[in-house]
């Protein structure tokens, strides 16, 4: 007995068994999710997002407009909720789990989805895909809902609700992320490629699902051209790189292999890299469906490893193309792929990776609740609440209340912080320094529309002679400080009396 004999009996109604694995899981993530907001506060980007929120647009500086949406709905139904927020990511990572087995329900069996299903579970990635409210969260969801649609549409290319439905999620997607873009081209090049799927390059249904769902950007592509291509500038900047030496070369490029590994467990990560190297070398071995899924991987996965060779490679870009190879291993370890050494493979890759999971969810729980929480690392995560309320009492002492803003100097994580976490919730300025747009916060009207207000002025590092120059007065009021062990965030506040100059932030030229 190796302990996963039952993923080997096919009586059992798999249907049921998965069904009941998602609910179970997330009944379990949901309590796990309480616990950590009792102790853990929002992420830097999660109070960001949150505060996009609360201004809906067709756009923002750095992301198309998705994430701010889904903040403002949960706003909306939640309020400055932590949970609500966190709650949100859950119920997209789960509805994301049911699409990918009921894809390879499609593609194979039952069995194949649950096993595909567990799988996907027992990676890190998945578990703070469901903690963290980011990006990536709607983007696997709608990356997810695409592989399966597509699919049934390829299967059935006379359904006109199969090539509608996936407008739709192609529409949402790129609302949700940049990367979706890439999923048309991957159908385009399925097509080519299969020569059973050939006809669908003469099929309406195609280009017009590629071309409706390109068309929900059309409003996002006004946007940017009134804010001058920000979110393209910002994009670029990813792009850059810098000279190394040959030592600093080979660590930035072997980080890409290790952080993916860690990321999806090291054993599962290898299998999908060897059944990917499999898939590829037996091509003409390989049916439909497995062309299918490495189609919809390998192109994308081999850009991302000749990009590694010039840059760094942030550990969240390939998610989506991992996807439909962590579903070709679960064909594999179901024995839809003949390979040696399958079984073997399959028991050290499910066990292993139970064992990071597990450490993964055990070791939050031993940090929070003892002195380790106090590791400057953790910093970013603690004590934001207590430090809303504090600056928040000296907003409650203002002379002018009705008259008088906030103002948050530094990171843009500190502007978010404060707006999500004190207990008026304000609309908070920022100073920028350099006079460009850094952040969401020097796209919106800055400190210039309150002319003759006063300012609680907000500051770890000091009070800037460009600021205080501002105001006919400053005055100092006092000092947040929130222990958080090692280390004492500590902001000093001021007051700011009567804005009486500010130069607004200029806009950038896209350079032809």
């Amino acid at each position: 007995m190796n302990g996963l004999t039952f993923l080997d009996d096919t009586s059992p109604p798999w249907n049921r068994r998965f069904w009941l694995l998602l609910a179970g899981v997330f009944i379990f993530r949901a309590c796990f999710t309480v616990f950590f907001c009792s102790y853990a506060d929002l992420s830097g980007d999660e109070a960001y997002y949150w505060d996009w929120g609360r201004r809906l647009d067709w756009g923002y500086y750095s992301k198309p407009p998705m994430i701010g949406w889904l903040m403002g709905l949960v706003g909306w139904l939640t309020g400055a909720c932590d949970i609500g927020i966190r709650m949100t990511a859950l119920v997209l990572g789960s509805l994301t789990l049911a699409s990918l087995f009921l894809l390879m329900r499609r593609l194979y069996d039952a069995r194949t989805g649950f096993l595909a299903a567990l799988l996907v579970l027992l990676t890190p990635a998945n578990t703070g895909l469901n903690l963290f409210l980011t990006i990536d969260a709607p983007l696997l969801l709608c990356w997810s809902l695409a592989l399966l649609l597509f699919w049934l549409a390829a299967e059935k290319p006379e359904c006109g609700w199969r090539w509608a439905a996936l407008t739709v999620v192609l529409g949402l997607g790129a609302l949700s992320k940049q990367m979706m873009l890439v999923f048309p081209v991957l159908m385009v090049l399925f097509a080519f490629a299969s020569s059973q799927d050939r006809g669908l390059l003469r099929r309406p249904g195609l280009w017009l699902s590629i071309f409706g769902g390109a068309a929900f950007l059309i409003p996002v592509l006004l946007w940017q051209q009134k804010h001058h291509w920000i979110t393209l500038e910002h994009t670029a900047h990813h792009f850059n790189t810098k000279s190394l030496g040959f030592g600093g070369w080979l660590a930035r490029t072997l980080e890409w292999p290790g952080v993916q590994a860690l990321v999806y467990s090291p054993v599962i990560w290898a299998a999908m890299v060897v059944v990917l190297v499999f898939g590829i070398t037996r091509w003409g071995g390989m049916g439909r469906r497995e062309r299918y899924l490495l189609i919809s991987s390998v192109p994308a996965l081999g850009v991302f490893t000749l990009l590694a060779l010039r840059q760094r490679i942030n550990p969240n870009w390939p998610a989506v193309f991992w996807v439909p190879a962590l579903l070709l291993v679960a064909a594999w370890f179901a024995g839809h792929l003949p390979r040696p050494g399958m079984q073997s493979w399959r028991r050290w890759a499910l066990r292993s990776a139970v064992v990071v999971v597990v450490l993964a969810h055990g070791i939050v729980p031993v940090v929070l609740l003892t002195s380790l929480k106090g590791h400057k690392k953790l910093a970013e995560l603690r004590g934001w609440r207590e430090t809303g309320e504090q600056a928040g009492k000296f907003l409650e002492q203002v002379p002018r209340p009705g008259n008088t803003f906030v103002l948050a100097l530094g990171h843009r994580y500190n502007a978010a912080q404060m707006a999500f976490n004190m207990p008026q919730h304000p609309r908070v300025y920022r100073f920028e320094s350099s006079g460009r747009p850094m952040s969401q916060y020097e796209i919106w009207p800055g400190a210039e529309e309150r002319m003759g207000d006063d300012a609680l002025i907000l500051t770890s590092k000091g009070l800037p002679p460009a600021v205080s120059e501002c105001f006919e007065s400053v005055e100092k009021r006092g000092r947040v400080q929130v222990p958080l062990g090692d280390e004492t965030r500590i902001y000093d506040v001021h007051l700011g009396i009567r804005l009486k100059e500010w130069k607004p932030i200029a806009q950038p030229e896209l350079n032809p």
